[in-house]
């Protein structure tokens, strides 16, 4: 039976020699391989692409055009004066046909200045919801390392509880030698430590299970072999006006507050339509036509040309102006959205504020019933020794001391996860 324990413990501790991972080194990695991340990422340079005046419609638009071809021809010429009749068959001629032209959009109602200030915010929109992406990964992140922590500790707890349970099953054995001790102490003390090494056992699945989920978070290999050796400290100095005055720099609101204003310049734009357009054009032509009989040997035309264009809409069954109303109506939509995510978020924020403030309030009670529940199992082992305690009385200070060490672990994380994220919501998040 010693060497099972020993095994157990072993097993708790073989882990040391792999690799460490700290929480600051987790987040790096699951910044630098979220595959979310890499999709805001790049969703984020398309729209710095689509940012331009060119995509606004605002520069000029130069194209290029040139056609040659050749074609034979039957030629049947017939004059008053018979001398001069032409009569040919396969006749080559050579057309070519070439221009330059230029494009410059000079007024349509400012819809280009509107485009493109509906560029520049999508975006500033995708930015923040990359920095979005960012925080909610880093928040899931620091969740799952602190919740290994926190299991980590109870395992601690329950090692300590199975040294005893060991202690207390050899003084059993101790006392039963000299016939101070019966079967059934010896037997109920080593079912008390069967039953805490199962416990311990299930409590090393669960340390297990939470560093693959981890692992797999990060997109490492889940059958990596990692320590995570650290504390649950919590920032005791945040304060609700702060954080509630914070939430305006919160990505997602901005965001949010970015699609109202992105469903405004549509409106304008929309609106824009029904306003006339004027543009300048420019532009060079070539023309080179070229019989090998005929009337007409050679006939070719080369110039410049300029002019001014204006399209006026007058009618077009009023899509126009439907337009601009739906447009409206998503803005006002976009508006709707961010205030409800705004009120949501609120709430939030005040709900894990009051979490954070009587978790912190049982912080102190919980860390003094801890460490009396520590004395209390060290006071009861030292009385068992000498007779003046029970076994019972050992196994209800050993269910003392691990409920108080749960309790007190959970409060910790408890805490911590309600700091966290309350500093997500106010995009205040540090490790």
């Amino acid at each position: 039976m010693k060497r099972s324990i020993i095994a157990v413990l072993l097993l708790s501790h073989t882990v040391l020699h792999a690799q460490r991972l700290q929480l600051h080194d987790a987040v790096n990695i699951s910044l630098k391989n979220n595959l979310n991340i890499q999709i805001a990422k790049n969703n984020e340079q398309i729209a710095a692409i689509n940012n331009s005046y060119g995509i606004a419609g605002g520069l000029p638009l130069v194209t290029a055009s040139a056609t040659d071809f050749e074609a034979p021809t039957n030629i049947d010429q017939r004059y008053s004066d018979p001398s001069r009749n032409t009569q040919r068959s396969n006749v080559v001629s050579n057309n070519f046909q070439g221009s330059l032209a230029g494009t410059l959009l000079l007024y349509n109602g400012s819809r280009v200045v509107n485009a493109k200030s509906r560029l520049s915010l999508t975006h500033d929109q995708s930015e923040q919801q990359l920095l979005s992406r960012i925080t909610t990964v880093t928040a899931n992140v620091m969740l799952k390392y602190y919740d290994i922590i926190r299991q980590q500790r109870y395992g601690k707890t329950l090692e300590k509880s199975i040294a005893v349970s060991q202690k207390k099953l050899d003084i059993i054995k101790a006392q039963q030698s000299v016939g101070m001790a019966n079967n059934a102490d010896l037997f109920q003390a080593q079912v008390d430590l069967n039953t805490q090494v199962l416990a311990l056992q299930t409590q090393q699945l669960i340390i297990a299970q939470g560093k693959t989920d981890l692992l797999a978070s990060l997109t490492l290999n889940p059958d990596s072999s990692v320590v995570i050796e650290d504390t649950i400290l919590i920032d005791r100095n945040v304060t609700l006006d702060t954080l509630l005055h914070s939430l305006d720099y919160n990505p997602d609101i901005i965001a949010a507050d970015y699609q109202v204003e992105i469903y405004k310049r549509i409106q304008r734009e929309t609106a824009a339509q029904r306003y006339p357009s004027l543009n300048v054009n420019a532009g060079y032509n070539v023309s080179r036509v070229q019989y090998a009989a005929g009337f007409t040997l050679l006939n070719q035309q080369t110039g410049p040309y300029a002019g001014v264009g204006i399209t006026v809409p007058i009618f077009n069954g009023t899509i126009y102006q439907r337009q601009q109303k739906i447009a409206g109506l998503n803005a006002e939509n976009a508006r709707i959205v961010k205030d409800t995510l705004m009120l949501n978020y609120t709430a939030g924020t005040i709900k894990f504020w009051q979490a954070y403030k009587s978790n912190l309030l049982q912080l102190e009670t919980a860390q003094k019933n801890f460490e009396l529940a520590a004395q209390l199992l060290d006071l009861v082992m030292q009385r068992f020794q000498l007779r003046q305690n029970t076994i019972l009385d050992v196994e209800n200070a050993q269910q003392s001391y691990e409920n108080a060490a749960n309790l007190l672990v959970n409060i910790q994380y408890a805490a911590k996860a309600s700091e966290i994220q309350l500093k997500r919501l106010a995009n205040k998040l540090d490790l």
